[in-house]
């Protein structure tokens, strides 16, 4: 399943994006001074202990510390805010639905810039990997793995490709394709989830590639016919079908690397798809983090983001 180099650059080397969307702080939960109780006691009134203020969200382009220490702070705060604000929309939201919550954009974007930052820079990612605590210290080492082996393969292009795009399918009706694959094909679906979101960042993609692939999981027309069930190449839940059954006829689940190069005969790809779906594996929650990665595109100029909130 060969794909040109421009389609699977944008759509793989997106990783860190920066995105998001209102381009509004929120500020922090105000408190009041306690009233008086009214008393002519020469006892200093009682007051309450001030709440605990709230850091305003992340703007969509507020600007990243250079400094290791200060970015190795900077991404373990928002690694635990992000954590928080996905638990609130898994359980009071409805990730059943579009769109996500603002917070849960935000501080992922932020998250996203900051990988998109070490990915390009080795020695800054080893000595911000070596600051930050065990729990984001190993997820962290997935994300940098994974982004620094595509960005390292892939050039800039020189001219932005002609993307379109569109709003993905709710969180939980792609995790539930995602299910329903593994159960018929035994392939994992952290690793059709990590595939998706290299390839077309869970379906924002809608374009083909330059070579002719197709749909949400890419697909060359010759080998949909083989493995795409009958189905429709550019509908999410038989295009994730047709990949669980392309990469089980490959070799999954005995062997996911000679199957992950048989769907992209490209070793960084197999790496990248390896690192990410073992972090889902590791904190299965983190699909609904990796869901909110928009697509950017890196360009001799510079990136450019594609979607998101706020364009």
């Amino acid at each position: 399943m060969r794909r040109t180099l421009v389609a699977l650059a944008a759509s793989a080397v997106l990783l860190p994006a920066c995105t998001d969307g209102t381009g509004v702080e929120r500020p922090s939960p105000s408190t009041s001074d306690p009233t008086a109780s009214g008393s002519s006691s020469t006892t200093a009134p009682a007051t309450s202990s001030p709440a605990p203020s709230t850091p305003p969200l992340p703007e969509p382009d507020v600007w990243i510390p250079r400094r290791a220490g200060a970015l190795a702070r900077e991404l373990e705060a928002t690694w635990m805010a992000r954590r928080a604000a996905v638990r609130r929309w898994m359980r009071s939201g409805d990730p059943g639905a579009w769109p996500p919550p603002d917070d849960v954009e935000l501080l992922v974007l932020h998250e996203q810039r900051i990988y998109r930052m070490l990915a390009a820079d080795d020695r800054l990612a080893a000595i911000v990997l070596g600051r930050l605590g065990s729990g984001a210290a190993r997820e962290a080492a997935s994300n940098v793995r994974a982004g620094g082996a595509l960005y390292d393969h892939f050039s800039p292009v020189k001219e932005l490709p002609d993307f379109r795009t569109r709003p993905p399918e709710p969180a939980d009706v792609l995790r539930r394709y995602f299910d329903q694959a593994q159960e018929r094909f035994r392939v994992d679906w952290e690793v059709l989830a990590a595939v998706m979101l290299i390839e077309t960042r869970m379906g924002r993609i809608v374009s083909n590639s330059s070579a002719g692939a197709q749909g949400p999981m890419q697909f060359i027309p010759s080998t949909w016919a083989a493995y795409g069930l009958g189905g429709d190449v550019r509908e999410e839940r038989d295009a994730i079908l047709g990949a669980a059954n392309y990469l089980s006829a490959s070799g999954a689940p005995s062997d996911y690397r000679q199957a992950l190069f048989h769907y992209n005969p490209v070793p960084a790809y197999v790496t990248a798809v390896t690192g990410y779906a073992n972090a889902m594996e590791r904190d299965p929650d983190l699909f609904y983090a990796y869901y909110n990665w928009q697509v950017f595109v890196r360009t001799t100029r510079g990136d450019v983001r594609l979607t998101g909130p706020g364009l």
